[in-house]
């Protein structure tokens, strides 16, 4: 009687999982080499700008990308005991951080709009705290 075959055994490769589009697009250092400078001016940049000074043009799919770059950027200061930098990036119409921000913080201390006075007063003290750090380094 002939033996049965066995079935070949072959290795398994896991597929890769895909790329973030944030992750094709941007590099990290990069990103917080650009805000620490914009920190040590003591200037915001507009998400335009931010999207320039990295070699890109403007579009919402770059700019949503660069959000969520941007809340990794601050996770990784965080972990340094550095003040975030995502803050900087702000809207050039009324100078605040998108929703992306906003949602991202999710600050418990504050309960007020994204927009208008109590936003940009919110904002400016944060964006104080990054700009006095970064100042002299």
């Amino acid at each position: 009687m002939p033996k049965a075959h066995s079935p070949r055994h072959q290795r398994y490769i896991e597929p890769e999982l895909p790329t973030p589009f944030w992750q094709k697009l941007f590099d990290l250092d990069e990103i917080e080499a650009l805000l620490q400078g914009s920190a040590r001016a003591g200037q915001p940049i507009s998400y335009s700008e931010a999207l320039n000074c990295l070699g890109l043009t403007f579009s919402r799919p770059k700019m949503r990308a660069l959000c969520v770059a941007l809340g990794e950027v601050d996770r990784r200061a965080k972990k340094r005991g550095e003040p975030e930098l995502a803050v900087l990036v702000v809207r050039a119409s009324d100078k605040l951080p998108g929703a992306g921000w906003w949602t991202e913080k999710n600050d418990p201390a504050y309960k007020g709009p994204w927009e208008g006075a109590k936003a940009e007063s919110y904002i400016k003290k944060i964006q104080k705290k990054t700009f006095d750090y970064w100042r002299d380094r």
